[in-house]
This record gives C-alpha cells, structure tokens and sequence, in this order.
C-alpha cells in the first residue's frame, strides 16, 4: 500500500507550491482605498466555498442585487469583481480600456488544452492587435460583411431545405448553417450537408472550451499550482481530460488550414480570410502560426452566437405565438410570398429587427463572459481595484435586469420599438471595450437573416405527443462560458404549398 502512495517530495512541492501562492496575494500591499462588498471571506480559502459549480450567473445576479453593481470575491487569494451594470462595464472596459484589456491564464482551458493561441484568451499585445486587425478588415464593419451575404443567403437557404425535409433535427441544421457560413469564410470550405468533420470538429472542441474556461469548471483555473499534479496523482483526472481535449483542439486548427494550403498548391483555393493572408510573399513561421490560429478563432468562435441565439429563438416561437404573428404580417406584407428575404430588405423589417435584438437579449450566449484582467492598480468609483483583479460581467443580468427590461423572462420584441426603447442588447451581449466580440456583424448579420428567413416561410408551435397531447418545452440553459438552450421539441411546419415551393427552388450558386 505504501508503494502506491506519492513521493513525499511532490506532496511537499505541492503543499509549498501552494502556499507560497496564498502567501503572496495576502502580503500584497494594503490597499488605497476600500474593495467593493461582497460576502464574507474565509482565511486563505475566501469565497471558495461560496463559488458556484453550475450557472454561476444565477448566484452572481444575487450577490450584485444585494451588494450592488461592483461586487468583490477572493479565492485563494486572486481578487475577482462581478459587474452587475451594463453602464458601470462600459465605464469600466471600455472608458478605461486601457487598463482593463488583459486576459487571465486560464490554467485549463488556455494552458493545458492550448486555448491560449486563441484571439479569446490571448493576453493584451501584438499578437491580439494583430489578430483583431485581420479581423476588423475581414469582417468588422457592415461595409466589409457585405461582400459575404450571398454566402450567407445561400447557406441560410440551404438551411431552409434541411428544415423542411427533417424539421425535428433542427437544431442539428442551426449548426450545419453556421459552419457553413463561417467556413466560407474562413477557409474558402464548403461543407457537406452531414457529418462534416470539420463542423464536428468546431462544436466538439466549443463546447470543450466552454467547459474548460468556466469559473467554477475545474478547480485548477482557480488554484493554478494544482497544474503541476501529475496525472497519476488522485483527484488529477483533469489532466487525462486536457490531453483529450488537447487533440480536439490540435485537429480543429490544423485540419482547415492544411485543405486552403493543399488547394492553393492545386490552384484551386476560393478566396477566404486564410487564403488571402497565406498569398503575401515569404512569410515567416511566425507570421504563418498566426495566420493559422487568428483563422481558427474565427472559425471557432464565429458561429457561437447565431447557433445559440436561433435555437433559443425556435423554443420563443413556440411559447410566444403572438409574436410569431406579427413578424409573419410584416413579411408578408414586405416580401410578398414570391421570394425569400435578403439582407437589403432589414431597413424595411422593423419588427423582425426587434424579434432578433430580443432573441439576443432572452438568451444569453456568454452569460459571464470571459474575464478582463485588470493591468495596474486602478481606483474606480470610489473602490480599489488592484492590479491581476479579473472582472467578470455578469452579462445575463444585464440583459435580465427588471430595472433595464421589465418583464425580463417574457419574449416582447416591442421593447426596442416606438420613441423610448429600451437599451439595445448588442451593447452587452457581444462584450465590452477592446475585448468586444470581433465577429459581432458576423453573428448579427446571420442572427437577423435566420429570423427573417424561417418566419418567412415556417410556422413553429409547441410539439404533440403520440395522443394529440401538448408538450411543455423544458426552459433553462447549459453550464458553461458558452450556453445553449436545455434540449427541446417543438413542431415547424410550412405555412404554405408556396412556402414549401418557395424552399425547394434551386438555391442561389456562388
């Protein structure tokens, strides 16, 4: 038995490990002025035990109720502040960007799977500027996503003829939607309509990422020595799930880029984000790596919002069918029947606007973000807020907060119409400051074109059982920086023979 116990040598590297780490954040100089409230801390461990291990925006929405919109929690030491306000998170990163632009490690998700490449978790530098300015030209402005609505008109009528021919897969097709749209991008590919790997790829290695990264995910992204357990050591099985997530990730990156580097070699690469980068001349490994990896953010990332936000949008059809009614009469009204809409149509499609701005805010992708780590000491409204802080915006609050939106859990796109709308949900939902999600046009681009496009064409209402019985939609969302909708049926069918007419009609070639 005694064999099968650690050397005491790691034991003890750990344990000093350990408290040299505690040490240091307790001996660090005694703030300038008071911390934001927050619960009651524990010696060493802080809020350890308060931490959430599931849908921790839940108990953050609490805490900024009771301690306000600043609140403050300590583990081990590492200060974390829980923004509650969109107005005080746009004071905070964006007026202040400067300062609060930074990314923590994450231990799991960045250092032992290898997300640290990545635009997400790169730390404020070069190498993100660098990224973000390939993605601004790309895809940052309406100007230059304009050049890519045939594709996305194309794909979302793909989507339309998938729905129509196996509608209870719905949610299967909202994601062969978004690869397809943002693999055209990204690497000139166009995907096959089942099983596509690299879709496969994508979703398995987002939803990994989404696991690795949120806060209360894997307990090493909280206690940073605990890396250097090795895998043997009981309670180390993360270390087993890193190295399987490891090769996800490794397969994701370099499956796509190797297809552009192989059909520019045949010469017959189609023009994409990746193609375009690797034709300059004599680029250096370095310059390649992060051509590879900038690619692979925007491959990774750019399909999270509009899987997410339109499979939330077919369970608020079919618990709000008022609302389904009107945005129905005025495309019907705008578009006639004879034709699907397009992007040129949004100006003219107002309540379709706010069914997609509201899908956006009933929803919440990225309901804590993923925090900003605060560069030097910094005193904001009145609280000290130390240098290597991480700021987590409680972004599900923000867009759930009855003093913003009243009736937060009701589906009500009339909210952002007439002369006193309320806040527009893009101001929070894709983040804050320089951190401020680069593929936002991207995403609202196709969130808008979806919306349009199924109500134009689909009736959805709540799924029957065999007996004829109504099923009550199961509400809530998964765990995780990245969160979906819990499982759902529901029953979409067209409203029309012109309708299903209109679907199979030979989609656009590009």
């Amino acid at each position: 038995m005694l064999d099968s116990l650690p050397p005491i040598r790691v034991v003890d590297g750990l344990a000093a490990c350990g408290l040299v780490y505690v040490i240091s954040k307790l001996l660090a100089k005694r703030p300038v002025a008071p911390l934001p409230p927050g619960p009651k801390r524990l010696p060493l461990l802080g809020n350890l035990l308060d931490m959430p291990t599931q849908q921790e925006w839940l108990t953050f929405a609490e805490w900024g109720k009771k301690y306000g919109d600043i609140a403050s929690i300590s583990l081990f030491g590492q200060e974390f502040f829980i923004v509650s306000s969109a107005q005080v998170a746009i004071e905070m990163l964006e007026k202040k960007s400067a300062i609060y632009s930074d990314r923590p490690v994450m231990e799991m998700g960045g250092e032992l799977v290898g997300w640290k490449h990545t635009l997400v978790l790169l730390p404020y530098g070069d190498r993100f500027r660098s990224y973000r300015k390939m993605f601004h030209q790309v895809i940052g402005t309406n100007a230059a996503m304009a050049n890519f609505h045939p594709v996305e008109e194309a794909e979302t009528h793909r989507f339309l003829k998938l729905l129509l021919e196996r509608p209870k897969e719905f949610a299967n097709h909202i994601r062969v939607m978004a690869g397809g749209i943002i693999l055209r991008i990204s690497h000139g590919y166009t995907i096959q309509e089942k099983n596509d790997p690299f879709v496969t790829l994508a979703d398995e290695a987002t939803e990994q990422f989404s696991m690795s990264t949120a806060p209360g995910g894997f307990l090493v992204n909280l206690v940073p020595p605990l890396k250097h357990i090795p895998g043997w050591f009981p309670g180390a099985g993360f270390q087993k799930i890193a190295k399987e997530w490891r090769v996800t990730l490794h397969n994701m990156v370099e499956g796509p880029h190797r297809f552009v580097k192989d059909q520019m070699a045949a010469g017959t690469a189609e023009p994409s984000f990746t193609s375009n980068l690797l034709e300059s001349k004599d680029l250096t490994a370095e310059e390649e790596f992060n051509i590879k990896w900038s690619a692979a953010s925007l491959y990774s990332g750019g399909s999270d919002t509009t899987v997410s936000t339109l499979h939330a949008f077919f369970l608020a059809m079919s618990l709000f069918p008022e609302v389904q009614k009107k945005a129905q009469a005025e495309l019907d009204s705008v578009i006639g029947n004879g034709r699907l809409p397009s992007m040129d149509d949004r100006s003219q499609l107002p309540y379709c606007n706010a069914v997609a701005s509201e899908a956006l805010r009933w929803h919440c992708v990225t309901p804590t973000a993923v925090p900003h780590r605060v560069m030097e000491d910094n005193i904001f409204n009145g609280y000290f807020i130390p240098k290597g802080s991480l700021i987590m915006p409680n972004i599900w609050f923000m867009l759930h907060d009855p003093r913003v939106y009243p009736n937060p859990s009701e589906f009500i796109p009339e909210r952002f119409l007439g002369p006193n709308p309320q806040p527009d949900p893009r101001q929070a939902c894709f983040g804050f400051g320089r951190r401020i999600c680069p593929g936002r046009v991207l995403a609202d681009t196709s969130v808008f074109l979806g919306v349009a496009s199924i109500l134009a064409v689909f009736d959805i209402s709540k799924a029957k059982d065999d007996n004829g019985n109504i099923i009550e939609p199961p509400l809530g969302q998964t765990n995780g920086t990245i969160s979906h909708p819990n499982p759902f049926p529901c029953e979409i069918k067209p409203r029309s023979q012109a309708a299903v007419e209109l679907i199979s009609a030979p989609a656009r070639q590009l």
